[in-house]
């Protein structure tokens, strides 16, 4: 049930990422749905400079801003 209601929550987050504003945070499970890639890859893409680097709002916490992914992102189509 957790899985479900994980899936659920970055469903809910890939359905309003264009609504989001450029300052909103997303988490990394969301990263991985934008790319398509899995956690591993998603590091990978970040060390390579792919992906924008990830700010870490706590020890363990970790997400990327919006703006920063959809400028990455337009760059890569």
């Amino acid at each position: 049930m957790s899985e479900q209601i994980t899936n659920s929550i970055i469903s809910d987050a890939l359905k309003n990422f264009d609504f989001l504003p450029d300052s909103a945070s997303v988490r990394q499970p969301v990263v991985q749905a934008l790319y398509a890639c899995s956690a591993a890859s998603v590091w990978r893409g970040v060390k390579a400079g792919r992906i924008p680097k990830p700010r870490k709002l706590s020890p363990r916490t970790t997400c990327w801003n919006v703006g920063e992914l959809r400028q990455a992102l337009a760059v890569a189509k």
